[in-house]
């Protein structure tokens, strides 16, 4: 996998592996699953355009204009030919570009932690909460911040985004 990405990603993905890990243990979860899934969410994220569409079909004019938005799908194919049959783990690699359901502790927890990690320098506040065991409150917060975003600079939520947004909106207002 170190092949595959650049050094400065590589540091990402370390730094992400390290912090999932301490959230999953925070909330109680499965510290292995959420470092396994952490460690191989970006195995895909340098590829070429071309290789990211050989891994992981297009299946929206969002992913066929814009192939990075594959490298999710990508990287769990990519799990799975190294032999990763972890669903939970599988789920959380790919789920990390677009969101998770928010029953999926794992994929919250990594998609927290990509967000969130020091090198990134923002999104501190929902790291803190992730780490004092609201994880679920946290990966709210980080979604929410991703549609907003998005949608204030004119780009449209993939589709796969917005409904872990709209399950969540739905999922508040239930509770």
């Amino acid at each position: 996998m170190r092949q595959l990405v650049k050094p400065e990603r590589y540091e990402h993905i370390l730094r992400v592996a390290e912090l999932a890990a301490q959230i999953a243990k925070a909330n109680a979860l499965d510290e292995g699953k959420a470092y396994l899934a952490a460690i191989l969410h970006d195995a895909a994220r340098d590829l070429s355009a071309e290789r990211l569409q050989a891994l992981a079909l297009p299946e929206n004019e969002i992913e066929r204009n814009h192939p990075l938005a594959l490298h999710g799908r990508a990287g769990r194919r990519l799990a799975q030919e190294w032999g990763v049959e972890d669903e939970e783990v599988l789920e959380a690699i790919e789920g990390h570009v677009y969101g998770v359901s928010p029953d999926h502790k794992i994929g919250m927890a990594l998609y927290i932690a990509d967000v969130s990690e020091p090198g990134r320098g923002v999104n501190h506040e929902i790291r803190e909460m992730a780490l004092s065991g609201r994880l679920e409150e946290a990966y709210q917060k980080a979604v929410i911040c991703k549609v907003r975003y998005l949608q204030q600079k004119g780009i449209t939520p993939h589709p796969r985004t917005w409904a872990a947004y709209q399950a969540l909106q739905q999922s508040r207002d239930a509770g």
